[in-house]
């Protein structure tokens, strides 16, 4: 297995985590209709981890783009 194919398969697994925290978060917003401190805590985080994985996804997109080329 080269490297462009280990990246590619980590690409697909931040990607899939990425898009299962933005649905957590989405979800944990909509259930928080009272306004509660705590529920908004817990979305707020669930969208900050979604960014960071976003970052690492695009960061090992570079990375798998850069191993296929050569």
């Amino acid at each position: 297995m080269t490297l462009a194919n280990v990246l590619f398969v980590l690409v697909l697994v931040s990607a899939f985590a990425t898009l299962g925290t933005l649905f957590a978060g989405l979800i944990s917003m909509s259930r928080n209709q009272d306004g509660s401190i705590d529920g908004s805590r817990r979305s707020n985080r669930l969208m900050w981890w979604r960014v960071r994985l976003q970052l690492l996804t695009i960061v090992l997109i570079l990375l798998w783009y850069l191993a296929s080329r050569s």
